[in-house]
């Protein structure tokens, strides 16, 4: 490169850095007012386990002692090991550090088994604090691991040695780049720090996902119903009704043909309806459980029985609406209504006794948060929900996508799924604090004590042949948790069905792939862990065993229906196009 040209090339990425610095700047002026509530502990956590960890100390020093010189004796061997090449077992089995020079350079070889040292040595404390309450144990271990991950030295670019070297053969540009996807990020989120996980640019709703035909037959404030075109001559009398979750989109069940349920279903010969929730903002705010039971599922279930002439419906509930789906089935048995034949849910919680991973977000300190944040927006934003998720999985999620956008300049993945997850919604406040005060921390449905409508609205009342599905690794809805729901409900005829992988490859799981398997026993009485033992594991996905099971409760073959045309629209609809943002 000659010096002239190598200074045109300084003064474009001086010029270019300086832009980047004025929209940054201008993007974090946008910031709302920060809420201590949610981005972090109390100062309880705090108290109590400085208070434990001091009696604790107190009371058997030499522990202390112990621990101390172990993590020293940990730090020299470190030391060694980086300086003399001495092989590490576990160093390979971490993702993070898979770059070469994690193991050929002594120097950053050395940051890495350090690393592994302190991590290890903060985790062993803590769990070494016995004193405490086990509620504040698992909070303690939490916060713990995200400081642990946080500060891995592959997240920061003078230790990342895959970042520095791709800014030496790019002579700057990758940062360049990855500061123009950080500066980008900050701007879609009114300065707030949000990855981007994918390329949103590669997909468009309605025209490369979310594609099976059909038609919105129905609009209220809450959602939109959608009717899908039969494929087969003939259909099943009773319609399918499936009320997916309103924390995102519907068409998870749709992302593209070869992983579609929808067109599975519709292909198996049932009509198909599928409600489309909306996107609230600020108006909804006083919208609560009840608004999505009345102009959500009895209207959808009303207005399916209406456009096939049937008396009832097959009803299906995921995950949040399925809990939902739960409270609607107790209100229809206490007031004798048989509109729902049969239902099915998928990744349910309905007995919140234990809280497993979302411990940390679902104690007072957490909650009084967000209900600092919907009083002060109306809604709980989707940014708030999209975060707390990513943060389970924060490596996966939160570091290693932000390492591949700002140090290497990368641009995100065209992937379906990620574009779908990142398609968050708002929720409003008043059904936000419904959730997390009655059904979660109170656990009042599965005590048989939720107060709505009118009613006292239990678990128990779910009395209609069901099946559950589940899925193995979910850590969103713990299959033993749903389990335990499950067994609570009143209903004489239950299938019980655990699904390989998570909350939602478990779900969408297309037999046409044969990926994952899943476990069946039909005895349901004993615990989760001897219901396992004993169950008959399945080669391939569950969806065809849950059609046998359908079918009988379907009612006999007719011509097929094909939906009336409305000014509504066509599928997808409209209010699957609202986005958060």
């Amino acid at each position: 490169m000659s010096e002239d040209v190598g200074l045109m090339r300084a003064a474009e990425m001086t010029q270019r850095l300086q832009n980047l610095t004025v929209r940054m700047t201008q993007a974090l002026a946008k910031q709302p007012t920060p809420n201590p509530g949610i981005e972090g502990p109390g100062l309880d956590l705090y108290a109590t386990t400085a208070a434990a960890w001091w009696q604790q100390t107190l009371g058997n020093p030499v522990q202390a002692v112990e621990q101390a010189t172990n993590f020293w004796q940990a730090s020299v061997n470190a030391w060694k090991g980086a300086m003399h090449k001495a092989s590490d077992d576990g160093e390979v089995l971490d993702k993070r550090f898979a770059d070469a020079d994690w193991q050929d350079n002594p120097w950053f070889d050395y940051l890495k088994r350090q690393y592994m040292v302190s991590a290890n040595a903060m985790q062993q404390a803590v769990a070494g604090i016995s004193s405490l309450p086990e509620t504040d144990r698992r909070r303690l271990q939490f916060f713990t691991d995200q400081i642990v991950n946080l500060m891995a030295p592959n997240n920061f670019l003078g230790s990342n040695p895959a970042a520095l070297r791709r800014a030496m053969e790019t002579e700057g540009e990758s940062l360049l780049k990855g500061l123009e996807n950080l500066v980008s990020d900050l701007e879609a989120n009114d300065g707030a720090l949000l990855v981007k996980l994918v390329d949103e640019s590669a997909f468009s709703v309605g025209d490369n996902i979310a594609t099976a035909p059909g038609q919105v037959v129905l609009r209220t404030k809450m959602m939109e119903l959608i009717q899908y075109a039969p494929s087969t001559e003939t259909v099943q009398e009773v319609p399918i009704v499936i009320f997916p979750p309103w924390i995102n989109k519907f068409y998870v069940l749709d992302l593209k043909p070869q992983n579609s349920m929808i067109r599975w279903l519709v292909d198996e010969g049932y009509t198909v309806f599928v409600v489309s929730w909306i996107n609230p903002g600020a108006d909804l705010a006083d919208a609560g459980l009840e608004d999505y039971i009345t102009d959500g599922y009895l209207a959808a279930i009303e207005a399916a029985k209406v456009i096939t002439g049937q008396p009832s419906v097959n009803a299906v509930g995921y995950c949040i609406a399925g809990t939902t789906l739960s409270l609607t089935l107790s209100l229809l048995d206490q007031i004798g209504d048989t509109s729902v034949n049969s239902a099915t849910f998928f990744t349910t919680l309905t007995d919140f006794a234990e809280q497993g991973e979302f411990t940390p977000f679902l104690q007072n300190d957490f909650v009084d948060g967000i209900e600092v944040e919907v009083e002060r927006c109306g809604y709980l934003p989707a940014r708030v929900m999209s975060r707390t998720m990513s943060f389970l999985r924060s490596n996966d999620l939160v570091y290693a996508p932000a390492i591949r956008s700002y140090m290497l300049g990368e641009t995100p993945p065209a992937f379906d799924l990620l574009y779908w997850n990142g398609d968050s919604t708002n929720l409003p406040g008043k059904m936000t604090m419904q959730y997390l005060r009655g059904l979660c921390q109170a656990n009042a449905f599965s005590e048989g004590t939720f107060q709505l409508m009118g009613h006292t609205l239990s678990v128990a009342d779910v009395k209609v042949p069901l099946m559950a599905i589940t899925a193995q690794t979910d850590h969103i809805a713990a299959w033993k948790d749903c389990y335990r729901g499950v067994g609570k409900m009143g209903s004489d005829d239950k299938t019980f069905i655990l699904s390989q992988s998570g909350h939602i490859a478990g779900i969408v799981n297309p037999p046409s792939k044969g990926k994952y398997g899943h476990y069946t026993n039909k005895q349901l009485s004993g615990a989760a862990d001897d219901w396992l033992e004993a169950a008959k594991f399945n080669q391939g996905s569950w969806w065809p065993l849950w059609s046998e099971w359908l079918r009988p409760r379907s009612g006999e073959a007719v011509p097929a229906r094909t939906p009336v045309e409305t000014d509504l629209g066509a599928a997808p609809g409209t209010y699957v196009k609202i986005r958060a943002n």
